[in-house]
This record gives structure tokens, C-alpha cells and sequence, in this order.
């Protein structure tokens, strides 16, 4: 057995880090691992993970995106666990802003070995998630969604200046065009029964520049689950605008080196 280390590093361009303290939590040194499963958020679809799957195959990785109905919560979790159960072996499991909800409730899977939260929520078991977050400033970003009957998503100023902020403006386009508009009363009742981040070692990268989840509530989680936690200087789609410091840190909690 190994001690785990959890670091709070800031990455600008990818170049500082600096450790900062142990966890308590360890892990068992094992075989690189070889799989990895991306759980996209709202306002989004799998497609968002294009750049870091590409780093990641170029790794020799088997990386596999979700495609989240994003119309209950049970469901987006059993698409998850649908999708974990076709892994030939331990996975890294991975996830972007409302896909931290998912991945926290099905990342007990058993063939999870470590988790990823990209600018992601972490709630606790059977926390209330809005209420958490209310304890923090609003970040800008939900002030542009826009409801049509059951369903909302983001109108197209709110995605590319507040949800897209530092994505290239070509490629924010594409992603609006993608976009998948969501269940209305999803985000306020999605609630977990369960917190892997307790069972499982966890990473997580903070965004310095996000508008759609304050970052010192992303920081606040991180510490709480004692996770290996970077800090990148972009907004909230840092998957996209730093997909290389994104993969790297995927790559750690596989146990290879970038």
C-alpha cells in the first residue's frame, strides 16, 4: 500500500504545481489502468470530450464518452452504470459540472478504481446540492436559461459568454449547436444516496474562471472529498480550452504518467 498524497496545485498553461499536504485515504500500487468512462454535464453532450479522448487514445487508453438523457436522475446514472458495466476492467470514471452528481452515485460500480471531477458538483450522500451552492455567490451563467414546457437549456449568450467563456468562439458555436436541453426540474431534485468519492481515490480540477459553478464552491468540495486537485486558469470548459492539463490529470488517476 501507498499513501496518497492530495495536492492543491495552480496550473497556468500547465507549468506550476506544488504539493501541499497527505490524505488520509490510500490506494494499492496495480497495473496502469486502461479504461476510462467521460459523464458529460447539462448544457452539453458527449461530443464535449473530443479533445481529451483524442490525448487519451493517443495514450493507449480506451476512452468511452456517455451520452446522458439528462431527463431524470436515475436514468442519467443507469446510463452510466450501463455503460461502466461493458469495461473489461478497472475504470477511471470522469465528470463535468452536473455529471459530478452522476458519477457520484454510480461511481460504487465495481469496476471504478478512481475518480475525475472536472469542474464538476461532488455532492454528499443525500445532500441537498442547490442549497450548497446558494451559499456562494451566483455564478452568470443561469441567468440565461430559457424554458420551453418541460425542458430548459442555455440561450446562446449565456452559453458562449458564460458557459464557453475562453473556448475558442468557432468551436463554442459547434458546442451550442450540440447542445442538450435538459429536464427543468432535473438539477433541483437530483439528489445522491451515496458519496464514492469516500470509497474511491478522487481528483478534481478546479476552473479559476468558471461563471457557470462558483470556483470556491468547486474548491470547497475538493477539499472536503481530500481530493489530488489542480487549479487551470479557464472557465468552465476546460475539458476543451485545456484539454491537455484535463488529460493529464486523467491520467494520473490511471497511473501513468503524462
Amino acid at each position: 500500500m501507498m499513501n496518497r498524497r492530495t495536492f492543491s496545485t495552480v496550473v497556468a498553461a500547465g507549468l506550476t504545481t506544488s504539493a501541499l499536504g497527505l490524505g488520509s485515504r490510500t490506494v494499492a500500487s496495480a497495473a496502469p489502468i486502461q479504461n476510462v468512462v467521460l459523464v458529460h454535464g447539462l448544457y452539453a453532450d458527449g461530443s464535449c470530450w473530443t479533445e481529451v479522448i483524442r490525448l487519451l487514445q493517443a495514450k493507449g487508453l480506451k476512452a468511452t464518452a456517455v451520452q446522458n438523457p439528462l431527463r431524470t436522475f436515475d436514468g442519467d446514472v443507469a446510463t452510466a452504470r450501463y455503460t461502466l458495466g461493458l469495461q473489461d476492467g478497472p475504470t477511471v470514471l470522469v465528470a463535468h459540472s452536473f455529471g459530478g452528481m452522476i458519477v457520484t452515485e454510480a461511481g460504487i460500480h465495481p469496476n471504478v478504481s478512481s475518480l475525475v471531477y472536472i469542474a464538476a458538483r461532488a455532492p454528499d450522500a443525500g445532500e441537498n446540492y442547490p442549497a450548497l451552492a446558494k451559499q456562494y455567490p451566483t455564478p452568470p451563467a443561469s441567468a440565461g436559461l430559457v424554458i420551453s414546457g418541460d425542458l430548459e437549456q442555455l440561450n446562446q449568450n449565456a452559453f458562449m459568454n458564460d458557459f464557453a467563456n475562453g473556448v475558442d468562439p468557432a468551436r463554442a458555436r459547434e458546442l451550442y449547436a450540440v447542445q442538450a436541453p435538459n429536464a427543468v426540474s432535473l438539477p433541483a431534485t437530483a439528489k445522491t444516496t451515496v458519496a464514492a468519492w469516500r470509497s474511491k481515490p478522487s481528483w478534481y480540477a478546479v476552473s479559476k474562471q468558471d461563471r457557470t459553478i462558483n470556483p470556491d464552491l468547486e474548491r470547497f468540495m475538493a477539499k472536503r472529498m481530500k481530493a489530488t486537485t489542480i487549479e487551470i486558469d479557464a472557465g468552465h470548459l476546460s475539458l476543451i480550452s485545456h484539454a491537455n492539463e484535463v488529460a493529464n490529470l486523467i491520467l494520473a488517476a490511471a497511473g501513468q504518467h503524462s
